[in-house]
C-alpha cells in the first residue's frame, strides 16, 4: 500500500474514509441496531474559506469538485455526476452556515445535508428550475413512508448570487434561515412522533441530477426534470462554511440503541457543552408560511441517495484548526499517530495541496 501511485493511494484513502454504499437510506452500521464505532467529533467551531482551496477535514465523492475565486464548485455535466464534499467529523447539535450559489438546470439539485449513522437527517435542497425557493426537510431514523415534512421556503435569486443559509439545530428546535430571514422553525414538539433528528450528524454538500432518466418517476417529478445534459454543464458553488458543534469532546458514541440524544456519550467532553457559548441566531424577519411538499417523492439518504461515513476517530495528538485543517501533533507531543494514520493524512495533505500551516 505504501508503494501505490498517488491516484491509487488517494482512492485507497477515500475508501477508508467512506464506507457507505450508493443507496438511499443506507448506513454501514446503524447504532440503533448494533454496536458501532464512535463518530469523530468536531467539538469546536470552524470557519472554512474555500476560495483558498481544499481543506483536509472534508473528502470528496461522486465526482471532483474544483476550486477558484468562487470557492468550491460542484459541476454536473453527464449521467452519474454527483460531486460532493463530506466532513470527516460529526456535530452533536450545532449550527451550519453556508455561503452558496445554487446550480441552474431542470432536474439539477443543489444540496446541503446533515445526516447521522442511524439516518436522522436535516436537508436544504435547491431545485435548478426554481430561482426563488429552497426546500427544507427532515427525516428521523430513515423513515420515508411519508413525504409531508418538507417545505418550499423563499430564497429569491438563489442562482444569481451567494446567499448565506443557516441551519441551527438544538434538542428543542431546528431553525432554517435565508440571509437574515427565518424561513422555517421546527420544534421537537411539532415534529412527527419519533422523527426529530437528535443524533450526531455528518455534514455534506454538493450537486446531483434528480432528473436523470435513470431515476424513478417520482424523483424525476420532484426534481422538476427530466435533465437535459446538452443544456449543461450545471454548477453549484460554495464560498465558505462555518460549522459550530454545540457539544464538546473528541468522539460521540451511542450509549444504547434508543437513538435519543440523551443516549449519546461524549468522550472527553459534554453533550451541549458549547450550547451557551454558541451565541444567538441573528435574524431580522420571519417569512410567511410556505408550500408543503406532501405530494413529492422527496429522496432521503444524502445527495442523490449517496452518503459517506467518516472514520471512527483522529489519531492521538492530531487536532483541527479554526480554519478546518487537520494538523499533526506538535514536535513536543509525546503521543504520535500510527504509521497508517501518518500515511492517510499525508495523502490527504497532498490532495489538499499541502495546506498545513
Amino acid at each position: 500500500m505504501l508503494f501505490c501511485r498517488p491516484r491509487t493511494a488517494a482512492a485507497a484513502v477515500a475508501a477508508m474514509l467512506s464506507s457507505r454504499a450508493i443507496a438511499q437510506t443506507y448506513t454501514s452500521c446503524n447504532p440503533t441496531e448494533s454496536t458501532c464505532d464512535p463518530n469523530t467529533a468536531l467539538g469546536m467551531a470552524i470557519d472554512v474559506d474555500f476560495t483558498q482551496g481544499e481543506v483536509n477535514s472534508f473528502t470528496s465523492s461522486g465526482g471532483t469538485p474544483t476550486y477558484g475565486e468562487d470557492g468550491v464548485t460542484f459541476t454536473v455535466s453527464k449521467h452519474g455526476d454527483a460531486p460532493q464534499l463530506n466532513s470527516i467529523f460529526y456535530i452533536m447539535f450545532g449550527r451550519v452556515e453556508i455561503s452558496l450559489k445554487a446550480a441552474p438546470g431542470a432536474g439539477i439539485v443543489s444540496t446541503l445535508v446533515m445526516e447521522s449513522d442511524c439516518l436522522d437527517e436535516i436537508d436544504n435542497e435547491w431545485l435548478g428550475s426554481d430561482t426563488t425557493e429552497v426546500q427544507t426537510n427532515y427525516f428521523g431514523k430513515g423513515i420515508t413512508g411519508s413525504y409531508n415534512r418538507g417545505q418550499f421556503n423563499p430564497a429569491a435569486g438563489n442562482q444569481d448570487e451567494f446567499i448565506t443559509y443557516v441551519v441551527d439545530w438544538t434538542s428543542e428546535r431546528i431553525v432554517w434561515t435565508v440571509g437574515d430571514t427565518t424561513v422555517r422553525t421546527l420544534t421537537y414538539a411539532d415534529a412527527e412522533a419519533g422523527q426529530y433528528p437528535q443524533t450526531p450528524m455528518q455534514v455534506k454538500f454538493g450537486a446531483w441530477a434528480g432528473g436523470d432518466p435513470s431515476n424513478d418517476a417520482g424523483t424525476i417529478g420532484w426534481a422538476r426534470g427530466p435533465t437535459d445534459y446538452t443544456q449543461g454543464p450545471f454548477s453549484m458553488s460554495v464560498k465558505n462554511v462555518k460549522i459550530t458543534d454545540y457539544s464538546t469532546g473528541s468522539k460521540y458514541s451511542y450509549g444504547d440503541t434508543s437513538g435519543t440524544w440523551q443516549s449519546i456519550v461524549s468522550e472527553g467532553g459534554e453533550i451541549n457543552g458549547n450550547l451557551n457559548g454558541a451565541g444567538g441566531l441573528t435574524t431580522t424577519a420571519v417569512a410567511a408560511a410556505s408550500t408543503s411538499t406532501s405530494t413529492g417523492n422527496v429522496p432521503a439518504g444524502g445527495i442523490g441517495g449517496t452518503g459517506n461515513t467518516a472514520t471512527s476517530g483522529l489519531p492521538a495528538g492530531w487536532h483541527m484548526t479554526s480554519e478546518g485543517k487537520l494538523m499533526p501533533p506538535s514536535s513536543t507531543a509525546t503521543v504520535r499517530p500510527s504509521a497508517a494514520f501518518v500515511f492517510i493524512f499525508t495523502v490527504l495533505a497532498t490532495i489538499a495541496g499541502n495546506r498545513w500551516i
